[in-house]
């Protein structure tokens, strides 16, 4: 790619020029149709991307890589953008050039990012049959890949939802049954467990749970889709850009940021607080939560499938436990770190087990850390996602959202987070069977723990603790053991200081 570029650099001089110089436009209002799509519109939805994107930073990267970015849309095709042209190329044939526009004209940079396109359906069979509405999602999926490869595209899509008088649980996800007994997502519900987890439109299910969906009766498959129950799926996707291991709850679809159970005993009862989004709604519910039991003997705090991008949140759900203790440091590009402290005192001083997992990213890796940091809580699981980042959501004039992962995310400390992850002290994935939790627990009792703190190593590799640490192929597996370990820990005083004070 970078001898294609020098190439593209040394013949700008000489080359003949595919498409005129043009004055004020590429195209005209009175015909705003060619090659079958509007390109009036389609330029303008360009043009308040690249408006938008003006706004915020984003990796010290800046449009002529966001338009280069449009490589992504097929291996043949190369693009290079410099200070004074933009040139695609097919194969070794250049097919467009065209002047670039003056800095900030972002219509022309909208044009020409639709003129580009109109180039390309004519080379590429799939984009020539593709309709408008397709193209444009591929384009700025195209373009949100090269200026984040985290960054996504947001396309706003209401589902309907059906109340029939009880409470629908799912985990988010409408679609059918391919030829080879594949499930193919037709539709994600915003906001749901699905749509957090980057599950989108025409992926494929293949697995879930250790289990082949072509295996699976309808019957089994919209159980496992929806339901009245909450619980835990791991899926395997079939994507356009390869294959992608996800877990998803299925949770109220009119999604709660945070479920509690409450487990009555003899001392005080076991609160169990699933969060599935770290906001200032879950911050509620677990302080309505904590307000009404307020005599715990321990708490559950399951962050196996949060997510969130609001410091300020996660500092307030945090400090419900931890009190006014550095939470977390955000770091945006060419910017001093930020300390995020909460505001006041913790509520409850109950113990307290934080369950986490692969799908445990940005913020909630955070809390995660400080309840490490602080000493306020004992770590279970397998290692976070490594995703400790907030994004920054920028509101499109066709309602549509651009995420970009422009913050990083460190621990209350300082530690890096992003790219590492957080690791639990006991790791639920080598507690498998029966014989395996009973000599967990008789190992824990014997004070012999077999336990190692990869968080103080500094110097591990976080690919071999993955490996070592590796995720539980069935959700319904994973609920089970978290759920006795965590039992297990929090009703016994001696393995709970243990564990909290381990070295």
């Amino acid at each position: 790619m970078i001898k294609i570029k020098k190439f593209f650099v040394g013949i700008l001089g000489v080359i003949f020029v595919v498409s005129a110089a043009y004055s004020d436009s590429l195209f005209f209002e009175d015909e705003p149709i060619q090659g079958g799509i509007n390109v009036v519109e389609m330029s303008r939805g360009f043009a308040d991307i690249y408006e938008k994107l003006d706004g915020v930073s984003w990796g010290g990267k800046n449009i002529n890589i966001a338009i280069e970015s449009l490589e992504n849309l097929n291996q043949n095709a190369h693009i290079a953008a410099t200070d004074e042209r933009v040139v695609l190329v097919w194969g070794d044939s250049i097919i467009a050039n065209y002047p670039r526009p003056a800095a900030r004209d972002w219509n022309a940079f909208g044009e020409i990012t639709t003129a580009l396109v109109l180039k390309l359906r004519e080379h590429d069979q799939n984009l020539a049959m593709a309709d408008e509405g397709e193209i444009y999602r591929a384009v700025v999926d195209g373009l949100m890949r090269g200026i984040d490869e985290s960054g996504r595209y947001i396309y706003s899509q209401d589902a309907e939802i059906t109340n029939d008088g009880k409470i629908l649980t799912s985990v988010g996800i409408e679609g059918a049954r391919d030829e080879r007994g594949n499930f193919r997502v037709l539709g994600v519900y915003k906001g749901s467990p699905a749509d957090n987890a980057g599950v989108a439109a025409g992926d494929l299910i293949g697995e879930i749970n250790g289990t082949l969906v072509s295996d699976m009766s309808d019957a089994a498959l919209g159980t496992m889709m929806s339901g009245f129950n909450s619980g835990t799926l791991k899926m395997t996707l079939l994507t356009p850009s390869g294959t992608r291991r996800i877990v998803v709850r299925r949770a109220t679809i009119v999604i709660a940021d945070a479920d509690v159970v409450f487990m009555d005993d003899d001392n005080g009862g076991i609160l169990e607080i699933i969060v599935n989004r770290i906001s200032n709604n879950a911050t509620s519910i677990v302080t309505e939560a904590l307000a009404k039991h307020k005599d715990l003997s321990g708490v559950i705090l399951d962050l196996r499938s949060a997510d969130g991008n609001d410091e300020r949140a996660a500092a307030k759900l945090a400090g419900l436990f931890i009190g006014a203790h550095p939470i977390m440091r955000v770091v945006e590009t060419a910017r001093d770190e930020v300390e995020v402290v909460p505001a006041g005192d913790a509520v409850t001083n109950a113990p307290v087990v934080v369950v986490v997992s692969n799908m445990t990213r940005g913020t909630a890796e955070a809390i995660a850390s400080a309840f490490y940091e602080n000493g306020r809580g004992v770590l279970i699981g397998t290692p976070t996602a490594g995703v400790a980042r907030i994004a920054s959501h920028l509101q499109l004039n066709d309602g549509g959202i651009l995420e970009i992962m422009n913050k990083a995310v460190k621990t209350g400390t300082g530690n890096v987070i992003d790219r590492r992850g957080v690791f639990p002290l006991v790791c639920l994935s080598n507690i498998r069977t029966t014989s395996q939790q009973s000599a967990f627990f008789l190992n824990v009792i014997n004070n012999d723990f077999r336990a190692h703190d990869y968080n103080r190593d500094k110097g591990v590799d976080p690919e071999s603790v993955r490996r070592g640490c590796p995720t539980i192929t069935s959700g319904e597996d994973e609920d089970l053991v978290a759920l006795s370990v965590a039992v297990k820990i929090l009703t016994d005083a001696k393995v709970y200081s243990r564990l909290l004070n381990f070295e």
